[in-house]
């Protein structure tokens, strides 16, 4: 096996838009720097995802100094939205748990509302004592995340990907592979090991920052999502459910949670220390 290393670092500004390639990010105990520190909610205060309107994936956030956002996408002029100053907080619910949240001004719920078309708002996760805990299941005492769905970190490796492949194209719809990575929306891509190594991990340094894999990732219909044309398909969730079902989840990448903090980079070496 060659000596596996960090191929890709990717964040996710807000939350369900396109990902950003970064060369290097800052690793931060609920996540990576910049990653889904924003989110859209409904009326009813109810987060918005790819799984509602896929479109959010031909929208996007690059990250400004002091963590703002500069929205761009089809339909009109970029936007440039600053992290808003401290004010009400507005519980949102994300999933099955509720988080603290300040909206954003309201020149982003009218851009976003208008390319979606749907009435939508924009927040921002600030202070850290509003992070949510982990799944006790899996977290420790104290450990928490931003907006992610679960965890801090969302790993995937190149030679699965490349296993995934063969398998979609042996399936019943090999028309819609090969599948790029970036269906799979992780924040950290590893080239260089076997695949699904991934799988017998239980602790991993990257570079100097030391990681608990902690669970398999669920996948769910984002997955299906073109990330570049928003149209949805049948793969990889067929092949998933096919290969790599645990009960009624369907399972590719590997959530992370660290131990500490540092900076990631590309080409860092992976050591596998359980």
């Amino acid at each position: 096996m060659h000596s596996a290393a960090l191929g890709a670092v990717r964040i996710h500004p807000v939350k369900s838009l396109a990902a950003c390639a970064v060369d290097e990010a800052a690793v931060e105990p609920w996540g990576l720097g910049g990653d889904r520190r924003w989110m859209l909610i409904d009326g009813a205060g109810r987060v918005v995802t790819q799984r509602q309107q896929p479109r959010m994936t031909v929208l996007s956030a690059q990250p400004l100094a002091g963590g703002g956002v500069a929205l761009s996408g089809p339909g009109g002029e970029p936007l440039r939205v600053e992290v808003p100053e401290p004010g009400r907080l507005l519980v949102a619910e994300l999933h099955r748990s509720k988080v603290d949240v300040v909206e954003a001004a309201g020149a982003a719920h009218a851009w976003f509302s208008a390319r979606l078309g749907a009435e939508v708002r924009l927040v921002h996760l600030d202070a850290p004592s509003h992070r949510r805990p982990v799944d006790p299941a899996f977290g420790l005492q104290g450990e928490t995340v931003s907006l992610a769905d679960g965890f801090p970190l969302l790993l995937t490796t190149s030679a699965s990907l490349d296993a995934l492949n063969v398998l979609v194209a042996m399936g019943d719809h090999p028309d819609e592979g090969p599948l790029p990575m970036d269906r799979f929306r992780p924040n950290v891509v590893v080239d260089g090991t076997a695949a699904w190594a991934e799988d017998d991990w239980e602790r991993i340094a990257i570079g100097e920052v030391v990681f608990r894999v902690v669970k398999p990732c669920g996948r769910c219909v984002v997955t299906t999502t073109d990330q570049h044309t928003a149209e949805r398909g049948r793969e990889p969730l067929r092949t998933l459910a096919r290969h790599r079902r645990a009960g009624k989840e369907l399972l590719f990448g590997q959530n992370l949670i660290p131990e500490g903090t540092g900076v990631i980079r590309v080409g860092d070496p992976l050591r596998v220390l359980g």
